[in-house]
């Protein structure tokens, strides 16, 4: 009864007007672009080196995908943490829909948003790469386990790892249950978020991906219900963190009785003491505390050492 009276509340505030006020300085407004769309070199490894030599074909590949509304920006500190070594490459992937106008992420699908990630695994494997591994935050987490789940790495290259921080299959919100009802009258819901985050995180969410999130959690969650299975040698981790108010805690739970390598081994989980939701991404937040910064290094650190393996 309390979510459905919170819901209500929701709708009443926002009732009134359809359409969000955008201003050009919020990446809603549709002047602000993510920039690997125009400066695609700086973020996908497929387009920064497409004819690679063997040496650079054996090197690891770690495709970085971001969550929902969000942008490569999520994944920016590891690219700086990771500036100069040479031992791995990062491959910083722009859902499909996203970092561009409210408009173009309003028509986007969860397909939309997924297939950023095969396109860029495709022209890494027919690249000639032969070691990727894939790290999801948040929703690209859901995304990352359909992909295992409908056996798209059936007759592909298999990657060797899937990191998963702070991956969504439960929301902390349990008012997302309800969009399907309420959302043609919400129209959208607004995020309290910086002006700085307007800059690389949506504002404004469109009902209408909100529908799209819902209907891939609930597949996912049907999928784990039922048993996925990772490719052979592919091992697969999950980070999270234990206070999150976007990704319930229990999603980890999900993952791990749910997904099984294919020698039977258990996957692994790490809870992290943290109250952020994906804990990795550190810059524009507020009162980020020393722990912040020392859970951030450790699980770059941890991935880096699993890609290298």
């Amino acid at each position: 009864m309390k979510i459905i009276i919170s819901l209500l509340v929701m709708i009443v505030g926002v009732a009134c007007s359809s359409e969000p006020t955008i201003t050009k300085d919020m990446l809603d407004g549709g002047t602000l672009f993510d920039p690997s769309i125009y400066k695609p070199e700086s973020y996908l490894i497929s387009k920064a080196i497409p004819n690679p030599t063997l040496e650079q074909a054996r090197k690891p590949v770690i495709i970085a995908c971001h969550g929902y509304t969000a942008t490569t920006f999520e994944w920016d500190e590891l690219r700086t943490w990771a500036a100069g070594r040479t031992d791995f490459l990062l491959s910083q992937v722009l859902l499909g829909g996203h970092g561009r106008s409210y408009e173009e992420f309003k028509k986007s699908s969860w397909h939309d948003w997924q297939s950023a990630i095969m396109d860029e695994y495709d022209r890494l494997e027919k690249a000639g790469y032969q070691n990727i591994s894939l790290l999801g935050s948040s929703t690209s987490g859901a995304l990352l386990l359909e992909l295992v789940a409908s056996g798209y790495f059936a007759n592909r290259l298999i990657p060797r790892n899937v990191l998963l921080v702070d991956p969504i299959v439960i929301p902390s919100d349990k008012t997302l249950s309800l969009i399907k009802v309420f959302g043609p009258m919400l129209g959208y819901v607004e995020t309290d978020q910086s002006a700085a985050e307007d800059k690389v995180y949506y504002r404004f969410r469109p009902q209408e991906t909100l529908q799209e999130l819902q209907s891939l959690l609930t597949i996912v969650r049907k999928d784990l219900e039922k048993g996925i299975q990772l490719p052979p040698n592919c091992n697969l981790k999950v980070y999270k963190s234990s206070k999150d108010s976007s990704a319930d805690p229990v999603s980890a739970v999900l993952i791990y009785k749910g997904v099984s390598a294919a020698n039977g081994v258990p996957i692994a989980v790490e809870f992290v003491e943290s109250d952020l939701h994906v804990y990795t991404r550190l810059n524009l937040r507020s009162n980020v505390t020393a722990k912040d910064r020392i859970n951030q290094i450790a699980t770059f650190t941890d991935i880096a050492a699993r890609t290298l393996r």
